[in-house]
Formats: structure tokens, C-alpha cells, sequence
């Protein structure tokens, strides 16, 4: 599979995570389809992948080999992408110490964790060059900004896993839908 390719099955994953962990805060007539609704949307991502199907035209995937921009047709995704998973896990874990330990706010958990996925979809977008990310991360650090205030003002666990976990979940995967690189300024080595 190439990145991209590879990239899609990991969004969409991610995407059913979120979506399976939250769920159980709904009514369970809502829940299940939810979750059924999710699976059937990752395999969809992880068949579409296997085919190549929405992944870019090799005239435009560049190489990206030794350049850590994340394009090209190999499976790794370079250093710069490292870089920001690395400061994604510190992000989480700095942040989940704080809302469990100082501010005992559980609540909170799953508001954090959707807004520094959003922050690190920004971080790929310019390792990556792919501006299309900023929206993608924008509206998921969104849905987790807002599950944090929801927690802050003692909301229900159901909205607050709608608006941090579900919502995100749905962005992941609708994502996955889209076809490769599509902004014209991309570099293509």
C-alpha cells in the first residue's frame, strides 16, 4: 500500500475508535446502528484502499522518500511525521496527567484527546504540505474545544461524547473519502 493509502486506513481507524469508545454514552437504539454504521465505514476505507481507489495519480505523489513529506508511493512516512506524533503523545500525556491527577475532571478526557488529534492533523499539514489538513485538524481540535467546555460546565456525558468523540469519529472517516493531494502548489519531487 502506499502512504496515502496506508494514511486512509489509519484515519479510518482512528475514526472507528472514536466512535466504538463513545457510543456507549448514547441510548443503545442509537448506539448500535452508530457502531454498526462505523464498522461498515472503515471497511469500506480499508477496501477502497486495498484497490487504490481515491489515492493520487502518481504524477502527482512525488517521492517524499528521504524527505519526510509524506507523499510518495512507499509505506514510510519520514521524519517530520515522527516530530509530530511525538509531540502529539507528550501533548496527550501532559494533558491526561493534568485533567486526572489536578483537576480530577474525567469528564474532560475525551475533550482533550479529540482537540490534540486536531492540533496534530495541523502539524501534519505542514510537514506534509497538505493544506487540506488545517480544516480537517481545525474541525476536530473544534469538536474536542468544545467537549472540554461542555465537561467545564458539567454537560452530560452524552453530549460531551457526541461533541468530542462522535463528531471527530464521523470527521475520520469522511476524511478518508477524499482523494489524494489536491492542492496545486503540492511539491511533486
Amino acid at each position: 500500500m502506499t502512504k496515502d493509502q496506508t494514511g486512509r486506513v489509519i484515519g479510518a481507524a482512528f475514526g472507528l475508535v472514536f466512535i466504538q469508545a463513545n457510543a456507549g454514552t448514547l441510548p443503545t437504539p442509537v448506539a448500535v446502528p452508530l457502531r454498526l454504521l462505523a464498522v461498515a465505514a472503515f471497511l469500506w476505507a480499508v477496501v477502497l484502499g486495498r484497490r487504490g481507489q481515491g489515492t493520487p495519480a502518481a504524477s502527482e505523489a512525488g517521492t517524499g522518500a528521504d524527505t519526510g513529506t509524506g507523499t510518495g508511493t512507499g509505506t514510510g512516512f519520514g521524519r517530520r511525521y515522527w516530530y509530530v506524533v511525538a509531540a502529539e503523545v507528550l501533548g496527550l500525556v501532559a494533558g491526561l496527567l493534568v485533567i486526572s491527577r489536578v483537576l480530577h475532571a474525567p469528564q474532560a478526557i475525551v475533550g482533550w484527546i479529540a482537540f490534540v488529534v486536531g492540533v496534530h492533523f495541523s502539524g501534519l499539514a505542514v510537514a506534509w504540505r497538505r493544506p487540506a489538513f488545517h480544516a480537517l485538524g481545525a474541525s476536530i481540535a473544534a469538536c474536542g474545544a468544545a467537549g472540554l467546555v461542555l465537561a467545564a460546565l458539567g454537560a452530560p456525558a452524552a453530549a460531551i461524547g457526541v461533541a468530542a468523540g462522535i463528531l471527530p469519529g464521523v470527521l475520520l472517516l469522511a476524511s478518508v473519502r477524499r482523494p489524494g493531494r489536491t492542492d496545486p502548489a503540492a511539491p511533486t519531487a
